[in-house]
């Protein structure tokens, strides 16, 4: 019997069709559209050339939107060198919590690193200097024991090699999936940034969107200079816990880095591209005082 459907239907045959077609079809749509050519922002949804996000540290060229950028990029874009500390140091499960395990290792193969902060030394203006830089990737930033104890261990080194700390703070809070245990590294770092400035030595931190939580609780608001990225969401509870707690509409831009600096809890904002030049001036000016 005559198919109609199959008649007026059917696909017309050309070398892309069958198996070994589609094979070419993806190799030729490969070949036009190289990986990550182009990238849309978050933001204003325009089209981005990577190269150009690349250029502007990950701003959009467009409408002017940070984007999130990883622990080692923030450290690569304002450091000449760079040598890691207690890279070995990893996350356990240490209160059975269910599927935190296997989430810690989807993420260590997801980012290529073992928790949510790098630690290490580097040079800023040819001036040595200790530096953590915490990884959006990892759980936001948020801050375990393993986190709690780098930070820790890297204002001990620096105290011991009066070296002056340089931190890129980025956080969602605390960890919950370690309790008490998560909490507790508050104090812990806190303890380790007061004997630090008691030597006498510098330590600047640099707030990113966001900075929340018990780590804006303790050593992100410790700094001697606390500086902040445009735009940043900086605070303890977040906008939409607070307006659920009190039911009233908070301000435009409320907890913003430009709000924080208008409340005194800034003391500058520094756009991306002045980063480097911004921190190394600070630097060579602590080093001079320092040396003299």
């Amino acid at each position: 019997m005559f198919d109609i459907k199959k008649f007026f239907f059917k696909k017309p045959k050309n070398e892309l069709e069958g198996s070994e077609g589609e094979e070419k079809k993806q190799e030729h749509k490969d070949a036009a559209i190289p990986e990550k050519l182009a990238e849309k922002c978050e933001k204003c949804g325009k089209i981005v050339l990577a190269d150009e996000f690349k250029a502007e540290f990950g701003v959009c060229p467009k409408c002017g939107h940070y984007r999130k950028i990883s622990a080692r990029d923030r450290i690569a874009m304002c450091a000449e060198t760079f040598e890691e500390l207690f890279a070995d140091e990893e996350s356990k499960n240490p209160l059975d919590f269910p599927g935190y395990t296997e989430k810690l290792q989807s993420l260590r193969e997801k980012t290529g690193e073992k928790d949510g902060v790098i630690c290490g030394t580097a040079t800023i203006g040819g001036v040595k200097c200790a530096v953590f830089s915490m990884d959006y990737r990892f759980m936001m930033g948020s801050m375990g024991h393993t986190v709690g104890e780098k930070i820790t261990k890297i204002f001990e080194y620096a105290t011991e090699e009066k070296l002056p700390v340089v931190g890129f703070v980025l956080s969602g809070g605390a960890r919950m999936q370690e309790g008490i245990l998560s909490l507790m590294q508050m104090a812990k770092t806190s303890a380790a940034v007061a004997k630090h400035s008691e030597a006498g030595l510098l330590y600047i931190s640099v707030l990113t969107d966001p900075t929340t939580g018990g780590v804006s609780a303790s050593f992100a608001f410790e700094a001697d200079i606390i500086m902040a990225e445009k735009g940043a969401l900086i605070g303890f509870a977040g906008p939409r816990v607070i307006e659920q707690t009190i039911r009233q509409t908070l301000p435009q831009g409320f907890q913003r880095a430009e709000f924080i600096l208008e409340k005194g809890f800034a003391d500058i904002i520094v756009e991306r591209k002045d980063m480097k030049d911004t921190l190394s001036d600070l630097l060579r000016l602590h080093s001079a005082e320092v040396n003299a």
